[in-house]
């Protein structure tokens, strides 16, 4: 299988993690989608002649996971110049599914969704424009997000369209997936199509979600075995919250959208390139990208103003629903099905995913069961602008995994609580008046100690126990908060408690109560009931 354009020596590779070992992402292996830019090593675009020598330097995604602990592994084949769904039209060679071998295993990010589902990758980094991070990241049993446009800067990544191209990230798991795509994004002052999220952003909150789900008309692209797989995760799905039918048409329409004018913008980004570089080039890409030059100004503004009232439909949706789920693709086609039919497979795969950038949507992509030729199959969460926290909220769910944490350009942060804040408790009003709103109940990791301290109203002090003692998991419930309100709030803490880092069963950190260890010498020990509902409850 065709994962590599260029591998880094594996022993090269040992040496960074082991040196990255202690920052946040503990040198986890990244596989750069060969479209975006690592330094020191060639960007081909998926085309020999392409490349130019070594990048100069990284680009800003891969600059910013590097700080926080990645180790690149490579940089992974692709659609040449991301212009593709299916991972075959590359000279580097096609990527076949890593589960059934005559399947495809979708693109344009191909070798990034391969690498990881290989395993000779933890994360990976591709693009996504009209589908190409979520068709690999289905087709291969991933996690893959695409976030709003504009959260993670595209500078220095090989422009396809750029007022639709995004950065993907995809993983094994949510958890691992929205917490780099939390560490890449932000702006970049030399990226013009990069965005500042605004202020306030809406956090999910511990209750049930309200779910979009498509019609029985909508659905007449999915073949029998995507259709069968699509039923079984509708019982997943209810599982939720309330699912609710909604028109796709504005959607769908847009996405057609993508196969029009835009184009154009194909054309500009390396058209005159594939012109002057036949040898190498893909045929099928060499006549989509040349087919641009010839669009018209008028055709242009006519589907901007038509995708201008389809924005209008879609954002009549957020009133009544929090999200709307898709199958991310609607068949698994064979290699030499896409061989015989380019173009068709290729249009057929992208029904669900190209309207996402048109109408600045975000998007979550999340395995979801398998079909019944073997090839997994997969569902796409989908929100408004920068509701990126809610749509990994909602893939999070189905997979069983804890709602990922607010990262810091959502304007929130999070608080583990430990006694008189709890619900229902009588200090919770401190987090609620602040807007705090509870994202889950939990446990810390089995390293704390609880003890009953003798204040007015009662509160319980939790401390973390030295390595080699004994400690225990402690109930918690972890909140969002206001940014804003957070500082607010912890002035109101009295000693001898104190907001530190908590560690939670999962492994992730978060500020939380804490307790100096003094005012616990002579409290009572109450570890043993497990949290300080129990004890209140003496059970």
């Amino acid at each position: 299988m065709t994962a590599w354009i260029t591998e880094v020596d594996p022993a090269t590779v040992a040496a960074a993690q082991e040196a990255a070992r202690d920052l946040p992402l503990g040198g986890a292996r990244l596989a750069v989608k060969d479209n975006i830019d690592v330094a020191g090593l060639p960007t081909t675009a998926a085309h020999p002649a392409f490349a130019r020598g070594v990048a100069a330097r990284s680009a800003a995604v891969v600059e910013r996971l590097l700080t926080a602990g990645a180790v690149v592994a490579g940089k992974a084949n692709l659609d040449q110049f991301a212009t593709g769904l299916v991972g075959t039209r590359s000279p580097y060679g096609a990527c076949a599914n890593p589960f059934v071998g005559d399947r495809i295993a979708g693109g344009s990010s191909s070798g990034t969704a391969l690498a990881i589902a290989l395993g000779l990758a933890e994360l990976g980094l591709g693009t996504d424009t009209a589908g190409s991070g979520r068709v690999p990241a289905a087709l291969c049993g991933l996690v893959g997000l695409k976030p709003t446009p504009g959260l993670l800067p595209v500078s220095g990544v090989v422009p396809a369209c750029p007022s639709l191209d995004c950065v993907s990230i995809m993983a094994r798991t949510l958890t691992d997936a929205f917490r780099a795509m939390g560490m890449a994004a932000g702006p970049d002052p030399t990226d013009p199509w990069s965005r500042t999220p605004p202020l306030g952003t809406p956090v999910v909150g511990s209750g049930p979600l309200r779910i979009g789900i498509p019609t029985e008309v909508d659905l007449d692209g999915l073949d029998a075995s995507a259709r069968a797989a699509w039923k079984t995760a509708l019982d997943e799905l209810a599982r939720l919250g309330p699912l609710v039918e909604v028109d796709l048409t504005p959607y769908l329409d847009a996405g057609r959208l993508v196969y029009g004018s835009f184009v154009a913008e194909r054309w500009l980004a390396v058209g005159g390139f594939l012109a002057g570089h036949p040898d190498g080039a893909d045929p099928t890409v060499a006549s989509i990208i040349a087919s641009g030059e010839a669009i018209s100004a008028a055709q242009h503004i006519d589907e901007q103003q038509l995708l201008r009232r389809l924005r209008g439909a879609v954002a009549g949706w957020w009133g009544d629903i929090d999200v709307v789920v898709v199958p991310t693709v609607g068949e698994a086609p064979t290699l030499a099905e896409v061989a015989a039919d380019p173009v068709g497979v290729n249009n057929r795969l992208g029904r669900f995913t190209t309207g996402y950038n048109p109408l600045d949507l975000c998007a979550a992509a999340a395995p979801a069961g398998t079909r019944d030729d073997g090839v997994p199959f997969g569902v796409t969460f989908l929100g408004p602008a920068f509701a990126d926290p809610l749509v990994a909220a909602a893939a999070a769910r189905l997979l069983g995994e804890p709602d990922p944490a607010p990262p810091p350009w959502t304007g929130w942060t999070t608080i583990a609580v430990v006694g008189a804040h709890l619900s229902g408790q009588p200090l919770n009003g401190q987090l609620t008046e602040r807007g705090g709103r509870l994202l889950r109940t939990t446990t810390t990791s089995d390293r704390y100690r609880l003890a009953a301290l003798p204040t007015t109203p009662a509160k319980p002090g939790m401390t973390r126990v030295a390595d080699g003692e004994v400690g225990a998991a402690i109930e918690v419930e972890v909140w969002a908060l206001p940014i804003d309100g957070f500082g607010d709030f912890v002035r109101l803490i009295p000693s001898p408690l104190l907001i530190g880092t908590v560690e939670l069963a999962d492994g992730s950190t978060t500020p939380g109560f804490l307790c100096e260890s003094w005012a616990v010498a002579d409290a009572p020990d109450i570890t043993s009931y497990g949290g300080w509902r129990r004890y209140l409850a003496g059970t």
